[in-house]
Parts: C-alpha cells; structure tokens; sequence
C-alpha cells in the first residue's frame, strides 16, 4: 500500500540548512593556546621544604678523627 501520509506527488525531503557559526565555550582558552605559556617556576617554599626531606633520609655519621 502507497504512504497515505505524503500527496502522490510529493516526495520525501530532507532538508539541510545552513548552522550558525559555532561558539566556542570558554572564549579566553583560544587567547591561552594561542600564546602557548610554559611551565612555570617552582616556588621558593617547595624547594626549601624537599630540601628538609632531603636532610631528613641522609643518615649522620659522626666524624673519626
């Protein structure tokens, strides 16, 4: 049986329109990738602080004289 739904002389067509161009979500992250920023330096206190770890797993030995 013919589809009752459509005219007999019409015909199934999908449309495509144009979409709108597409926003980015977060609009600074382009800016960011774009200047492509390195890694930073450690701070002064992270340094310090494996500097003490350090000090701590060396074993003291006391001198022979």
């Amino acid at each position: 049986m013919a589809n009752k739904a459509l005219a007999t002389r019409q015909k199934m067509r999908l449309r495509v329109e144009p979409t709108p161009p597409l926003k980015p979500r977060n609009p600074f992250a382009g800016f960011a990738k774009a200047r492509v920023a390195g890694a930073h330096e450690k701070p002064a206190a992270s340094e310090r602080l494996a500097a003490k770890r350090a000090l701590k797993k060396v074993k003291l030995e006391p001198d022979e004289e």
